[in-house]
């Protein structure tokens, strides 16, 4: 597809672009230090702030955003940090797990499979436009990962919940915003609350700069592709070993599973950093992964 074409087909995009965030919305690799992928910095305080642009889908793929669902905790026989086969829409033996116990009828059960939840993470293309703690990535594209809240801040851009206000993509070159990312430290927490996006305006009125910009972002697919997952019995094995299981002593049979049970599982957009409170809904794991090594 060339960048006329991908011009030409936004406004009718938008229809379809919307039903598949609603797709997305529901299932992100583990934060890596990798040259990809940015993150913005916060102060001693816990506050920051920067200006994105979301870029639209690259060049051979069909969505500017792609969701992936991990685990990460703890039991006694080490760390489980994982990729979710529910990311590929397969069985996964911790949400087995999970649904196993959260049928059990025991609150305790409940409390166990809320602190093995999944955790769900949104990966992009970004232009970074400003960010005045490393003024060095401005002008550049990254990959960007973020959580449920800031992916519902786009789906309110494109859902508009009132009638005076237009729908807009704010990944397209054209018709899309800026993003202004503002994070202060709430009761210990990360929070994007106040983030929001700018009045629609062109990332350039240049084509040919427009074009450059396409050809530098970077796969999406690659983020959920298949030798990011391990197999099935790989994982349980692990899974059990993990949770010091076996077959004769799985958790109880399940009752059906209520729909309404799989939100329990969402998390919240609590980035992890060693110096900040973590609660169980936090999903940055990248900190536990050189623990496994211990095992």
């Amino acid at each position: 597809m060339s960048l006329q074409e991908l011009k030409s087909k936004r406004k009718s995009s938008i229809d379809s672009l919307v039903k598949k965030m609603g797709q997305i919305n529901g299932n992100a690799p583990q934060s890596s230090d990798d040259e990809k992928m940015w993150k913005p910095a916060v102060d001693k305080a816990g506050n920051g702030q920067a200006i994105i642009r979301f870029l639209p889908e690259p060049k051979g793929e069909e969505d500017p955003v792609v969701r992936l669902w991990n685990h990460g905790f703890q039991g006694p026989g080490g760390w489980y940090i994982e990729n979710s086969l529910t990311t590929l829409n397969r069985d996964d033996p911790v949400s087995e797990h999970n649904s196993k116990l959260w049928n059990s009828g025991r609150e305790q059960d409940k409390d166990i499979a809320r602190k093995q939840k999944r955790r769900l993470k949104f990966y992009s293309n970004i232009m970074v436009i400003k960010d005045p703690a490393n003024p060095q990535n401005e002008g550049k594209v990254f990959l960007y990962e973020y959580g449920k809240k800031i992916f519902d801040m786009i789906n309110d851009q494109m859902n508009p919940r009132f009638d005076d206000e237009d729908p807009v993509n704010p990944f397209d070159f054209w018709e899309g915003a800026n993003f202004r990312i503002k994070i202060r430290k709430v009761d210990g927490y990360w929070n994007y609350d106040k983030s929001a996006f700018d009045s629609p305006t062109p990332l350039s009125e240049d084509d040919d700069e427009l074009e450059a910009i396409w050809n530098k972002q970077h796969s999406l697919q690659e983020i959920i592709s298949e030798d990011k997952f391990k197999s099935y019995d790989v994982l349980k094995e692990r899974l059990n070993k993990v949770l010091g299981l076996s077959e004769a002593v799985a958790a109880p049979a399940p009752k059906p599973v209520e729909e309404k049970s799989s939100s329990e599982y969402l998390d919240d957009d609590i980035p992890f950093d060693m110096e900040t409170k973590v609660s169980d809904d936090d999903d940055d794991l990248s900190v536990f992964k050189s623990l496994m090594d211990d095992d």
